[in-house]
């Protein structure tokens, strides 16, 4: 259906009148309800504009204040990250801030297997044994009440710095900076653990030079804005507010591939044109995971803090191999869990919540799988690797509107789940093999009416028609000036209506389907519809050769062998009426 109905039409026609916007970039914006009085401040993101005072955020100020105090007295520093990306850039921004105050920093990362997520007793303790006298957790840390509270007996302060759902509960620690707890008003629960970082950051180094610290005056934060685009970009929070403008400048300090880590692995990766938000969450994103998931979970944050160019060489190839390894252990595992939901759902019609599980997956891969059942049932989906002790490691994944971390931090409360957390988007959770059906029927329960509502709204939303002679190169660069797209600012979605399929054939290991349309004046417009192979969509690609197709994506600029061409990137198909 057009994304653009009457009130859109008219918003995007004032804004376009009102700003002197183009008419095709002021649709973009009215179609994902950018204000009329905003249109202008949206594509160009400014950080001195989005950024709030950094004590707007609860505990900040006593979060500088410690940090500050370390800062004096050259205190060892723990930094206690998550394995995720989100996890690495938190620790590898902090990391770097310590470090250039000539700090001792040591940086743990939990093996995602053994440990487990967020901090532990015995992780902190050994910590402590090693002489931290400060310990920062990033992108965790909000509900471990336990482990914290083996840091306050030891005399030891921790500072949170989080950005997942939490209750009122809060554990000991001096401070707790998390503009998803329930008393901060500051409005920036849409940041990843990465962006609430930097903000800290700023705050502290702000406070330091107001203290007279004549090295404050070297540190540029701004330099490290590539490290908190790439956590927003991956961590898929919304690309609005101050989220933007991380991204719009931190693509800028990327593409200087001024960080030897992220230039050694956009090298490792084949990168082609300029990075862009597609290289963060397609490139980097994965390959930095496959060290949490399958290898030494703190390879990622090595990577992002190495200065030396031959160091990150080697932690790229290490990276880029255990991504090899991690596709092949996901592509057997998908297969079972996929046969597994089929046989247990269907095709997911009338189902709240996705569950698969089996013993003997590895734990390390079960978001991948939740992820891709969730792409392909259009539904919440979890995936559960047990092991042989009856020991449930779980990930989700949701579709948007559906409030995922809550429904997970409600089984904990009712006893469920061993322990669990999230945020909208994705949640994990431990669970025992005992609990499992009373699991599905919860989350069966707390999800299938609000689902079923969001499935029923659900249609794909167009926003406007394209003949191949049309998709240009100038149009990819206007529609760019929109950009850049993600969660909570799709990128644009066109029609290309009745061409014919000249050629279409499978591409890659991962079933990629490559078509070439035809337009009935004789344009050319090379297409790609990913992983489709074996789906509905890519079924109906491959048997279209020959014949005329309408089909919808989104365009972008496709960069092979030095030269930059047009690109369309289908998400759906039908025939012409």
């Amino acid at each position: 259906m057009p994304r653009l109905g009457p009130a859109g039409e008219n918003r995007a026609l004032a804004i376009a009148q009102g700003h002197g916007i183009p008419e095709l970039i002021a649709r973009v914006l009215a179609g994902r309800d950018v204000p009329v009085d905003a249109a202008a401040e949206f594509l160009d993101p400014s950080l001195r504009r989005l950024m709030p005072d950094p004590f707007t955020l609860t505990d900040c100020e006593t979060a500088t204040g410690r940090l500050l105090e370390a800062v004096r007295r050259g205190e060892k520093v723990a930094v206690f990250g998550d394995y995720d990306v989100d996890g690495a850039c938190s620790t590898a921004l902090m990391y770097r801030f310590l470090r250039a105050f000539g700090l001792d920093v040591e940086i743990y990362i939990p093996d995602r297997i053994f440990e487990g997520y967020g901090p532990n007793p015995q992780a902190i303790g050994a910590l402590i044994d090693s002489g931290a006298r400060l310990i920062v957790t990033v992108d965790c840390g909000s509900t471990s009440h336990d482990s914290l509270s083996v840091a306050r007996a030891r005399g030891v302060d921790v500072i949170v710095i989080d950005h997942h759902q939490v209750g009122v509960d809060l554990p000991e620690c001096a401070a707790l900076v998390n503009p998803n707890r329930e008393d901060d008003l500051s409005g920036q629960g849409h940041l990843c653990a990465a962006g609430v970082v930097f903000l800290v950051l700023v705050a502290t180094l702000r406070a330091l030079r107001q203290s007279g610290d004549m090295r404050a005056g070297k540190v540029d934060l701004l330099s490290w804005l590539d490290i908190v685009a790439l956590a927003t970009v991956c961590d898929v929070v919304p690309l609005k507010g101050l989220n933007r403008a991380y991204v719009v400048k931190g693509l800028i300090v990327a593409r200087t591939l001024s960080n030897p880590g992220l230039a050694a692995l956009f090298k490792r990766a084949g990168l082609s044109g300029p990075v862009a938000p597609y290289h963060f969450g397609f490139l980097i994103g994965p390959r930095i995971n496959a060290g949490g998931r399958i290898g030494d979970a703190a390879l990622g944050s090595r990577l992002l803090t190495e200065d030396d160019a031959a160091k990150a060489e080697e932690i790229a190839e290490r990276l880029d191999q255990l991504n090899r390894e991690r596709q092949a252990i996901e592509a057997a595992m998908l297969e079972e869990a996929e046969a597994d939901a089929v046989a247990e759902f269907g095709t997911g019609a009338g189902v709240g919540v996705i569950v698969t599980a089996r013993e003997g997956w590895h734990p390390g891969i079960v978001g991948l799988l939740a992820s891709r059942l969730k792409d392909r049932f259009a539904r919440p989906a979890f995936a559960i690797a047990f092991d042989a002790n009856g020991k449930g490691t779980g990930s989700g994944r949701s579709i948007a509107g559906f409030d995922l971390g809550r429904m997970v931090r409600a089984a904990v409360d009712e006893g469920i789940l061993v322990k669990g957390g999230g945020h909208a988007m994705a949640a994990g959770l431990t669970v025992r093999r005992e609990r499992l059906s009373a699991l599905r029927g919860f989350f069966e329960e707390r999800a299938r009416e609000a689902v079923e509502a969001l499935s029923a709204d659900a249609v794909l939303k167009i926003d406007g028609a394209l003949n191949a002679s049309g998709a240009t190169l100038d149009l990819i660069d206007r529609l760019e000036t929109a950009g850049p797209y993600g969660s909570g600012h799709p990128a644009p979605v066109f029609v290309v209506p009745d061409h014919k399929v000249r050629d279409v054939r499978t591409l890659g290991a991962g079933g990629h389907v490559k078509v070439t349309l035809e337009s009935a004046e004789g344009s050319r417009l090379d297409a790609i519809a990913f992983r489709a192979a074996d789906k509905p969509l890519g079924e109906a690609l491959l048997s279209a050769r020959g014949r005329r197709l309408s089909v919808a994506g989104s365009i972008a600029g496709d960069h092979w062998q030095g030269r930059r061409r047009v690109q369309l990137r289908i998400i759906d198909s039908t025939q012409p009426l």
